[in-house]
Protein backbone atom coordinates (compact mmCIF):
# COMPACT_ATOMS: atom_id res chain seq x y z
CA UNK A 1 0.00 0.00 0.00
CA UNK A 2 1.13 3.18 -0.92
CA UNK A 3 0.89 6.47 0.92
CA UNK A 4 -0.28 9.78 -1.45
CA UNK A 5 1.82 12.51 -1.82
CA UNK A 6 -0.98 14.54 -1.15
CA UNK A 7 -2.15 12.47 1.92
CA UNK A 8 0.96 12.47 4.06
CA UNK A 9 2.96 15.27 4.74
CA UNK A 10 4.80 16.86 7.25
CA UNK A 11 1.84 19.26 8.19
CA UNK A 12 -0.66 16.91 8.86
CA UNK A 13 2.22 14.82 10.93
CA UNK A 14 2.43 17.95 12.95
CA UNK A 15 -1.08 18.66 13.40
CA UNK A 16 -1.54 14.81 14.67
CA UNK A 17 1.40 15.22 17.47
CA UNK A 18 0.13 18.38 18.76
CA UNK A 19 -3.69 17.17 18.89
CA UNK A 20 -2.63 14.22 20.10
CA UNK A 21 -0.78 15.52 23.30
CA UNK A 22 -3.05 18.44 23.65
CA UNK A 23 -6.12 15.75 24.58
CA UNK A 24 -4.06 12.89 26.00
CA UNK A 25 -0.59 13.91 27.09
CA UNK A 26 -0.85 16.72 28.72
CA UNK A 27 -3.93 16.15 30.80
CA UNK A 28 -2.57 12.97 32.17
CA UNK A 29 0.78 14.86 33.04
CA UNK A 30 -1.26 17.87 34.60
CA UNK A 31 -2.93 15.18 36.88
CA UNK A 32 0.65 14.27 38.19
CA UNK A 33 1.62 17.58 38.69
CA UNK A 34 -0.99 18.78 40.88
CA UNK A 35 -0.50 17.03 44.00
CA UNK A 36 -0.97 18.62 47.55
CA UNK A 37 1.11 21.03 48.81
CA UNK A 38 3.06 18.74 50.99
CA UNK A 39 6.47 17.51 50.81
CA UNK A 40 7.05 14.05 52.39
CA UNK A 41 10.51 13.63 51.50
CA UNK A 42 13.57 15.40 50.35
CA UNK A 43 16.17 13.16 48.96
CA UNK A 44 19.21 14.79 49.15
CA UNK A 45 22.64 14.23 49.14
CA UNK A 46 24.27 14.04 53.22
CA UNK A 47 27.22 16.51 52.50
CA UNK A 48 24.52 19.21 52.07
CA UNK A 49 23.17 18.24 55.59
CA UNK A 50 26.60 17.91 56.82
CA UNK A 51 27.66 21.19 55.44
CA UNK A 52 24.40 22.82 56.82
CA UNK A 53 25.06 20.98 59.95
CA UNK A 54 28.42 22.91 60.17
CA UNK A 55 27.58 27.20 59.18
CA UNK A 56 25.04 26.27 61.89
CA UNK A 57 27.30 25.42 64.57
CA UNK A 58 29.37 28.22 63.15
CA UNK A 59 27.07 31.15 63.28
CA UNK A 60 25.65 30.07 67.08
CA UNK A 61 28.74 31.43 68.53
CA UNK A 62 28.86 34.64 66.36
CA UNK A 63 28.08 37.65 68.63
CA UNK A 64 28.19 40.17 65.79
CA UNK A 65 27.43 40.84 61.69
CA UNK A 66 28.34 43.03 59.12
CA UNK A 67 25.92 46.02 59.04
CA UNK A 68 25.42 49.74 59.14
CA UNK A 69 25.84 52.63 62.26
CA UNK A 70 25.12 56.28 61.81
CA UNK A 71 28.72 58.40 62.75
CA UNK A 72 26.86 61.04 65.17
CA UNK A 73 30.39 62.76 66.28
CA UNK A 74 34.17 62.53 66.18
CA UNK A 75 37.01 64.70 67.59
CA UNK A 76 40.43 65.22 68.08
CA UNK A 77 42.39 67.28 70.69
CA UNK A 78 42.50 68.52 74.46
CA UNK A 79 39.05 67.22 76.18
CA UNK A 80 38.22 64.94 72.65
CA UNK A 81 36.93 62.31 75.09
CA UNK A 82 34.99 64.20 77.66
CA UNK A 83 33.02 66.13 74.40
CA UNK A 84 32.58 62.47 73.27
CA UNK A 85 31.23 60.83 76.23
CA UNK A 86 29.18 64.19 76.71
CA UNK A 87 27.84 63.57 72.99
CA UNK A 88 26.70 59.78 73.77
CA UNK A 89 25.26 60.95 77.32
CA UNK A 90 22.82 63.24 75.40
CA UNK A 91 22.32 61.10 72.40
CA UNK A 92 21.06 57.89 75.13
CA UNK A 93 19.53 60.18 77.13
CA UNK A 94 16.95 61.11 73.75
CA UNK A 95 17.17 57.92 71.99
CA UNK A 96 17.15 54.68 75.27
CA UNK A 97 16.41 52.00 72.55
CA UNK A 98 19.87 52.76 70.00
CA UNK A 99 23.00 51.28 71.06
CA UNK A 100 25.98 53.91 71.39
CA UNK A 101 29.28 53.47 71.09
CA UNK A 102 32.52 55.28 72.03
CA UNK A 103 35.70 54.73 70.22
CA UNK A 104 38.96 55.68 70.05
CA UNK A 105 40.45 55.89 66.31
CA UNK A 106 44.21 57.42 66.71
CA UNK A 107 43.82 60.58 66.97
CA UNK A 108 40.21 61.12 67.02
CA UNK A 109 37.38 60.30 69.57
CA UNK A 110 34.41 58.84 67.51
CA UNK A 111 30.65 57.95 68.56
CA UNK A 112 28.48 55.71 66.38
CA UNK A 113 24.81 55.07 66.85
CA UNK A 114 22.71 52.00 65.99
CA UNK A 115 22.87 48.15 65.08
CA UNK A 116 21.65 48.41 61.34
CA UNK A 117 21.12 45.53 59.24
CA UNK A 118 20.72 47.28 56.05
CA UNK A 119 21.91 51.26 54.66
CA UNK A 120 18.08 51.59 54.18
CA UNK A 121 17.38 51.38 57.73
CA UNK A 122 20.28 53.17 58.38
CA UNK A 123 18.98 56.30 55.83
CA UNK A 124 15.29 56.26 57.85
CA UNK A 125 17.29 56.91 61.31
CA UNK A 126 19.67 59.05 59.97
CA UNK A 127 16.56 60.95 58.49
CA UNK A 128 14.96 60.88 62.02
CA UNK A 129 18.68 62.28 63.83
CA UNK A 130 19.61 64.89 61.54
CA UNK A 131 17.80 67.93 62.96
CA UNK A 132 20.11 67.36 65.80
CA UNK A 133 22.79 65.86 64.16
CA UNK A 134 23.55 67.76 60.97
CA UNK A 135 27.09 66.44 60.13
CA UNK A 136 25.75 62.57 60.94
CA UNK A 137 26.48 60.24 57.93
CA UNK A 138 25.96 56.40 57.32
CA UNK A 139 29.02 53.58 57.98
CA UNK A 140 29.70 50.14 57.42
CA UNK A 141 30.55 48.38 60.41
CA UNK A 142 31.99 44.81 60.71
CA UNK A 143 30.93 44.31 64.24
CA UNK A 144 27.12 45.33 65.02
CA UNK A 145 25.50 43.74 67.60
CA UNK A 146 22.34 41.58 66.08
CA UNK A 147 19.61 44.16 65.78
CA UNK A 148 16.65 43.53 67.31
CA UNK A 149 13.99 42.89 64.77
CA UNK A 150 11.09 44.41 66.94
CA UNK A 151 12.66 47.83 67.38
CA UNK A 152 11.31 50.87 65.05
CA UNK A 153 13.89 53.24 66.37
CA UNK A 154 11.70 55.75 67.46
Amino acid sequence: MMFKQENFNTNNLVKFFFTFSLFFILPVFSAFCQKSGKVDVIVSDERINTLLAKHISFNENRETINGFRIQIFFDSGNNSKSKAVDVMNAFKTKYSKVGAYLTFQEPNYKIRVGDFRTRMDAQRFLHKISDAYPNAFVVMDNDINFPNLDDDYN
